[in-house]
């Protein structure tokens, strides 16, 4: 069990490293990266969060967790 938790964190280490590279070629050069429009699908997760009132709050709450170092 220990393997594939140090297998997905580093994983989602990894993913979050290339997030705010993808998203400053996307501002500077204006094409997609990795063949993603990457602001584009942060535009439309954030969207999905804020119209779902209560249940996105905490949806959002349990997302932010994951991403928080103990």
């Amino acid at each position: 069990m220990n393997y594939f938790k140090e297998f997905f964190g580093g994983l989602v280490a990894i993913m979050m490293a290339i997030l705010p590279v993808a998203i400053l070629w996307q501002v500077l050069t204006g094409t997609m990266c990795f063949g993603m429009d990457v602001i584009a699908n942060l535009t439309d997760m954030i969207t999905a969060f804020g119209t779902s009132g209560f249940v996105g709050l905490i949806a959002l709450i349990i997302v932010m967790s994951f991403f928080v170092k103990k």
